[in-house]
């Protein structure tokens, strides 16, 4: 796989956040990762899903949402983690930035949300209704994006655990709630993280299956 890589300092929302852009060769879309509940851009499930997508032909971004002097609050607190708020408004952000890129600026874009993470992408989606062409929540909490569930315009792909029953109750909820295109996959024996053998290779083919129907068309180009 032949791909551009590029680690960059995005301005947004009054803060600047960090992201590794990984831009393949005749790339079909992107995909914005949003982390969660005390990860980073470092996460290494995501970073796994992101390589899949890669090989894939997908670009990917990983970013960080919060500032460094941020995440050492949120350790001690864990207060960040939950202002959805916050979060959403520089994923915003970072999808007007990427909008405003010559190398991405084409590029049809998905939103991948893990835990908190998922709720931030949600909310994010519903506000640029016009920008993102797919959703796809890995073990997320979509009931964290109030009544912006039902203002999402992508189709919107929920993606839980079989041993995660709180959070699979919680993916079923938004699922049914949603007034757009809403499937739930359940990974057999896989836990909140999805660490079991072969469990994220799963997380992994289903996300970039999504991604590849719902951003690879003629009518998903910017």
């Amino acid at each position: 796989m032949t791909a551009w890589t590029t680690t960059d300092r995005i301005a947004v929302a009054g803060a600047t956040l960090d992201g590794d852009l990984v831009l393949p060769e005749h790339a079909y879309g992107l995909v914005l990762f949003a982390h969660g509940s005390g990860s980073s851009r470092h996460s290494p499930r995501n970073r796994a899903v992101a390589e899949a997508l890669n090989h894939s032909g997908l670009a990917t971004l990983l970013v960080d949402l919060l500032t460094p002097e941020e995440e050492k609050s949120d350790a001690r607190t864990g207060d960040l983690r939950f202002d959805i708020g916050l979060l959403a408004d520089r994923l915003i952000g970072v999808i007007d930035w990427l909008g405003e890129q010559p190398q991405t600026a084409v590029l049809p874009i998905g939103l991948f949300g893990a835990s908190t993470g998922a709720a931030a992408a949600l909310v994010a989606a519903a506000d640029r209704r016009s920008v993102i062409r797919a959703v796809v929540s890995r073990g997320g909490r979509p009931d964290l994006a109030g009544p912006a569930l039902i203002e999402v315009a992508a189709p919107t792909l929920f993606i839980v655990g079989e041993r995660d029953a709180q959070v699979r109750d919680l993916n079923e909820q938004a699922r049914n709630t949603m007034l757009v295109t809403a499937e739930l996959r359940i990974i057999p024996a896989a836990t909140h993280l999805f660490e079991e053998p072969g469990a994220l290779t799963r997380v992994a083919e289903e996300a970039g299956q999504w991604f590849t129907d719902h951003l690879a068309s003629p009518g998903a180009r910017r």
